[in-house]
């Protein structure tokens, strides 16, 4: 096992929790196609959930650089992998979010690292949305922070009502998007 994303004991008991459900589900862990699952499930888990053993104000803060720029930045079409906390199943989609800058600039590739951080934990959409914005604000202090997920829910297309292709869209800002214009301006540049 001794890969660093994985701990050991972590695995470990994992794998036996993974085990007692396969019993409990009715199937056989030691059948031929199930034998590797149970490790595979708490590796898979251990992934999944890495953001909880992630900072994202530091990883904004460790490319954060004094800049005077003041217009709207935008990183658009982030895709995200989360798993809801209500049912352990996926959802996914893209985000969207936007910063006007007050004197510092963090890199591009910092706020889709913070997007994978909220993401790789168990999650409700909405709170993962509020996070990402409040981030983002608390860190770099900009002028205004929106953030704008669009995302497909497994646990209401597979399961309950079974709506395939629903698209469930958030939205949370701060400060300079509180006024319409300039929300309306983040919203057209972010149509595809």
């Amino acid at each position: 096992m001794n890969d660093p994303i994985y701990d050991d004991q972590t695995t470990a008991r994992l794998m036996e929790h993974t085990a007692s459900v396969l019993r409990l589900i009715g199937e056989d862990p030691t059948r031929e196609g199930l034998l590797k699952t149970p490790e595979r499930v708490a590796k898979a888990l251990q992934v999944l959930t890495r953001g909880y053993r992630e900072d994202p104000a530091a990883v904004l803060r460790s490319a954060m650089f004094r800049e005077d720029y003041s217009q709207m930045v935008i990183v658009r079409d982030i895709a995200f992998y989360s798993l809801c906390e209500h049912h352990m199943l996926p959802f996914f989609g893209k985000v969207h979010v936007a910063y006007i800058p007050n004197g510092y600039i963090t890199g591009l590739s910092k706020i889709a690292r913070v997007v994978d951080i909220f993401s790789h934990r168990l999650q409700v959409q909405e709170r993962m949305t509020l996070q990402i914005k409040q981030c983002i604000q608390d860190t770099l202090s900009p002028l205004g922070v929106m953030v704008v997920v669009e995302a497909e829910h497994m646990c209401m297309q597979m399961r309950g009502v079974e709506k395939p292709h629903a698209i469930t869209t958030t939205s949370d800002f701060t400060g300079a998007f509180q006024q319409a214009k300039t929300r309306q301006e983040f919203m057209n540049l972010i149509k595809d």
